[in-house]
């Protein structure tokens, strides 16, 4: 297979799926092949410069971003900072740090995404605890939501009744603001319906196995193919236009109400795609940004 030199490096994790998968993508077509795992990098304001394991991230034709941490939390925002300090010297970065920032913060996502009118399950963020308890009295089950988190981490079930106050209690020491969302009927499923370049890509369903209240791989649950309708693919075609991002998944969930929506995400997909779909998502988003290269449509 022909290559074409252009030096694209990787915001991944060494060893994690995805990063290596995108990776050896970036290999296969370029012939270069770097992941740049935050842990050890360093910034140099002085000298403008940006260095990963010997290598001046600022002399790269390109960043792809899949990964910028473990962990979803707040010290990601430096993270982005970084990476918007490179763009600014020049380097194209996929997706722009500035428009991952909209989705990493699940507050700031749904703000948008409410903004946009899409439609969510029943929402309430506080920080009083007694207007906590009110709101799982009101929505009778409530699913109690870190800021940062994915694949359900540090999510919490939390009913009426005895022992309610004390988890809302634990939950806001724990985490200040409170995202409370009423825990919806969604059957065993929600959908994976993946956006490349703002354009439909695919649909995956994350299928929830055993006793588990979510549909996470990490929870027991698998992958499986789906085929949704036009009017959900518009749905969330319309979610993922808020964001602008080049790569990304919007879960969805069909509801006996209607679809909603759960967030959209920067970085999610690959594995969900590879397994329900037989598709190499990192192929074909290493192809796109080539072609974006190639063109210099490049925008931030």
């Amino acid at each position: 297979m022909e290559t074409r030199m252009m030096k694209i490096g990787v915001i991944g994790i060494s060893g994690g799926w995805s990063s290596e998968q995108l990776a050896d993508a970036v290999e296969k077509k370029t012939g270069f092949r770097l992941i740049v795992d935050f842990e050890n990098l360093l910034l140099d304001l002085d000298t403008g410069t940006v260095w990963s394991g010997g290598v001046d991230l600022s002399s790269l034709d390109a960043l792809m971003v899949k990964k910028i941490g473990a962990q979803y939390s707040p010290a990601l925002l430096d993270r982005l900072d970084i990476l918007r300090f490179l763009q600014g010297k020049g380097v194209p970065v996929f997706s722009p740090p500035d428009r991952i920032m909209g989705v990493l913060n699940r507050l700031s996502c749904t703000i948008t995404l409410r903004n946009g009118k899409i439609p969510m399950p029943p929402t309430i963020i506080t920080e009083n605890v007694d207007l906590g308890l009110k709101a799982v009295e009101t929505y009778k089950e409530a699913v109690f939501k870190p800021m940062f988190s994915s694949k359900a981490r540090g999510m919490e079930v939390i009913s009426p009744g005895l022992g309610a106050r004390e988890k809302i209690e634990n939950f806001a020491k724990k985490h200040g603001m409170m995202y409370i969302q009423k825990k919806i009927d969604f059957g065993r499923q929600d959908l994976g319906i993946v956006f490349l370049g703002g354009r439909y890509l695919t649909t995956y369903a994350r299928c929830a196995r055993g006793d588990s209240w979510n549909t996470t791989i990490r929870s027991g649950g698998e992958y499986k193919p789906f085929d949704p309708s036009l009017e959900l693919i518009a749905l969330a075609q319309k979610a993922q236009s808020l964001f602008g991002l080049d790569f990304t998944c919007v879960d969805v969930a069909q509801t006996p109400d209607g679809p909603v929506v759960f967030e959209v995400s920067a970085f999610g997909g690959f594995r969900g795609i590879h397994m329900a779909r037989g598709m190499n998502a990192a192929d074909l988003y290493v192809t796109y940004i080539q072609e974006q290269l190639d063109k210099g449509l490049i925008t931030y």
